[in-house]
């Protein structure tokens, strides 16, 4: 039997994804001379060549461009069944990545609700960037903003990222009146990672161009938060992520115009979960629910 040479077409899809038999070798611990060396053993078993070879560079032949595209799509391919497979074995583990807002305000606390639900998966929680995607990581599930769009991920909405002018009412006492967006641009205002946030809250408000001032802008959202409870000023929050500290009074709206109502905290899993991976995500968008009805 002719087998395929498994190997060099390894070797070929990653030299082709960077046009660079060196960066090929950095990303597979080997050699330039072993990428190469690969390649051309495959270029001998298919009888064409699959780059051109200049001096510095390489390039693709019409043969390579068309095995790339077939290539890309089969290892991407075993490597989801792969993890089908690592994620159904006999012991239930799950790995759940999540957005430090949502793990502090949300999963964490509720765990120990999980974890005796079902004891017989054993969980793993890990921080995620909002701006992670399944296929790029290592976790089983993903809470982050934004759906994946990827067809080989299923993602569920869990929260609106609609977010208003929201302070603690210690300070709303201290201000006076926070009605109008010209009394919001007077107060000390808050900003999440960049001072983005609130030009778009003052152009929907009306006030497009408004000086949004000099106030700290936090690179985390759980620092912000702790700091808009503390008193220190108005910040944009997601209210439905908010809705214990709303709840309780830890914080008041003080306006309903809102910015990103378009956008959402969402759970992403595999397109084909595993029996692990579906009981979470019916338990989690069950302690997100608001009296039985999706948030």
């Amino acid at each position: 039997m002719d087998y395929l040479p498994l190997n060099a077409i390894r070797a070929f899809e990653a030299a082709a994804r960077h046009l660079s038999f060196s960066a090929a070798g950095e990303e597979l611990h080997v050699t330039h001379p072993a990428i190469s060396h690969q390649i051309r053993r495959l270029e001998e078993w298919l009888g064409v060549p699959l780059f051109h070879r200049d001096a510095r560079k390489v390039r693709l032949t019409d043969a390579g461009l068309a095995l790339q595209v077939s290539a890309n799509a089969a290892l991407s391919d075993l490597a989801a069944a792969c993890r089908r497979i690592r994620r159904n074995a006999a012991v239930a583990s799950l790995s759940v990545g999540c957005i430090p807002s949502i793990a502090s305000r949300w999963l964490v606390p509720r765990l120990p609700d999980f974890t005796e639900r079902h004891p017989e998966i054993a969980i793993r929680v890990a921080y995620a960037k909002a701006e992670d995607r399944l296929e790029d990581d290592d976790n089983d599930v993903l809470i982050t903003l934004g759906a994946d769009p990827s067809p080989a991920a299923a993602s569920l909405k869990l929260f609106s990222r609609m977010s208003r002018p929201a302070c603690s009412p210690h300070y709303l006492a201290r201000k006076g009146r926070l009605g109008s967006p010209a009394e919001i641009a007077a107060a000390d205002l808050l900003h999440d990672e960049t001072r983005q946030g609130w030009r778009e809250w003052f152009s929907q408000a009306g006030m497009a161009g408004a000086d949004v001032g000099t106030g700290p802008v936090f690179a985390d959202f759980n620092i912000l938060a702790t700091a808009v409870i503390a008193g220190h000023g108005v910040a944009l929050c997601p209210i439905e992520v908010f809705r214990e500290e709303l709840r309780r009074g830890d914080l008041v709206v003080v306006s309903d115009i809102a910015t990103d109502t378009d956008k959402g905290y969402y759970l992403t899993m595999s397109a084909q979960p595993s029996a692990a991976e579906i009981t979470f995500a019916d338990w989690f968008r069950d302690q997100v629910s608001t009296n039985g009805e999706e948030a």
